[in-house]
């Protein structure tokens, strides 16, 4: 496949050179650059708080350091969400002229589809429905472009190396996870679509390191990871792809501002998990031979 560019203003930024190792990483949610048409009723304030805080800077050093390449979105999941199918649109959101067929999920319904219309499950992101050119730019301009530059990282990967070990990069307010937990909850979600998405020496190897550094760690509850890992996870070809939420209480106060302390020991531990997978990844490694 082509190489796309590293940079693509506003849209998102890969770090580290590509396929040097069949570990990628990616970040969907911490984007933070807010696009001058969004068009939002509600407050600034409440748009912040669906950003997965600072996801990107606890992996973006780990993953150059290790010579893992790493893409993060610049543009916030409220605005269009790279986690969902392009048909995940809510009845009531949908334009009066939308020319597509649409398939919305739980999620749309509950106002977390394609496009946001909710914060938590009472305040409204817009006070009208978007006009089809509106999504349609935002499909055009953000959402397409960042598949296309997770996709060629991917592909490259795996021509180059014969598989890849994919990471969904996620954070999670604990108010999320309280419903699912009547003890103390993890601080760690690991998400394989019940086992579809990669290989279970992929995941088990997280999961073993995570526990070994003192981390309570759960697999597919609540999330089994969405788009991203289903679209990219194919595990008998040699495409694993798996999803991580991290719980915000690790590095977060309830205001989500960083916890300096404990957010410089969560990114070293996790600096030490990229380096594992890494290793772990590059074992499975087969160069593939030149023409």
């Amino acid at each position: 496949m082509e190489k796309l560019p590293h940079l693509l203003e506003g849209v998102y930024k890969i770090t580290g050179e590509e396929t040097p190792s069949p570990l990628v990483l990616d970040s969907p949610h911490s984007g933070s650059i807010y696009p001058s048409d969004f068009g939002y009723a509600c407050s600034f304030d409440d748009l912040k708080k669906c950003e997965d805080h600072f996801v990107d800077l606890l992996f973006e050093d780990a993953a150059r350091e290790n010579g893992v390449c790493f893409l993060k979105a610049l543009f916030p999941r409220t605005y269009i969400d790279p986690n969902r199918t392009e048909r995940d649109i809510a009845e009531d959101m949908r334009p009066n002229d939308w020319p597509h067929a649409t398939a919305p999920t739980i999620r749309s319904t509950a106002g977390h589809g394609l496009i946001r219309q909710t914060i938590g499950d009472k305040i409204p992101v817009y006070d009208r429905t978007l006009m089809t050119q509106e999504i349609n730019h935002r499909l055009t301009h953000y959402y397409r472009p960042y598949h296309a530059a997770l996709e060629n990282l991917l592909e490259n990967t795996l021509q180059t190396h014969g598989l890849y070990f994919h990471i969904n990069c996620h954070s999670t307010p604990p108010s999320a996870m309280r419903p699912y937990y009547t003890g103390p909850l993890p601080d760690f979600v690991l998400g394989d679509k019940d086992g579809t998405s990669c290989g279970i020496i992929f995941r088990r190897s997280l999961q073993s390191f995570l526990i070994g550094l003192g981390y309570r760690v759960s697999v597919n509850l609540p999330f089994k990871g969405v788009e991203i890992v289903r679209r990219y996870g194919e595990p008998s070809r040699g495409k694993h792809s798996l999803q991580i939420e991290i719980n915000k209480d690790l590095y977060l106060t309830p205001e989500n501002k960083i916890m300096e302390k404990r957010f410089n020991k969560l990114k070293d531990d996790l600096q030490k998990l990229i380096h594992h997978l890494n290793a772990l990844a590059a074992s499975y490694s087969t160069p593939q031979a030149a023409d």
